[in-house]
């Protein structure tokens, strides 16, 4: 993993000094109990399957990933240089973790697993993903999704 202070001052002084996006309102939402619970994974990994068109550079979309997948079936397109894909390369969990999900519906600690889980590209800016996350979660609410794990990367 590159460390900030190898980085050269300008580059340095943009990342620090990237704009955090505001928004007009912060609703807030009953949470409901997780032991019944309905789950999705919500990565911004840049994750698909192999089928599946690669990010792109700034793409807003996001990816469709089954919950059956097997780990071998998912690749990782994440653009930036900076980030170390090794993780990633030994254990899907690290960027996805979906086994350990299971594990938690296994031991009723969440009533369920969602069928998919979907995957963004990490280096967008986030104002640009708004509209595709307001669809997303349209989507995730009409199959019955009441908690996201969003798996920052």
């Amino acid at each position: 993993m590159v460390r900030l202070a190898e980085f050269e001052k300008t580059e340095r002084e943009h990342l620090l000094n990237l704009p955090c996006p505001t928004y007009e309102s912060t609703p807030f939402v009953a949470g409901i109990t997780l032991s019944k619970a309905r789950v999705a994974l919500l990565s911004t990994a840049g994750l698909h399957r192999r089928s599946d068109k690669p990010f792109g550079v700034g793409e807003s979309g996001y990816r469709l990933i089954p919950s059956d997948i097997a780990a071998n079936d998912l690749v990782m397109s994440h653009i930036s240089t900076n980030y170390d894909r090794s993780g990633f390369q030994q254990d899907l969990n690290m960027v996805l973790p979906i086994d350990r999900l299971k594990e938690l519906a296994d031991e009723g600690f969440i009533g369920g697993v969602a069928r998919y889980h979907y995957s963004f590209m990490g280096a967008t800016a986030p104002e640009h993903m708004e509209e595709e996350a307001k669809q997303l979660a349209a989507i995730l609410k009409q199959e019955g999704v009441e908690v996201v794990l969003l798996i920052p990367v």
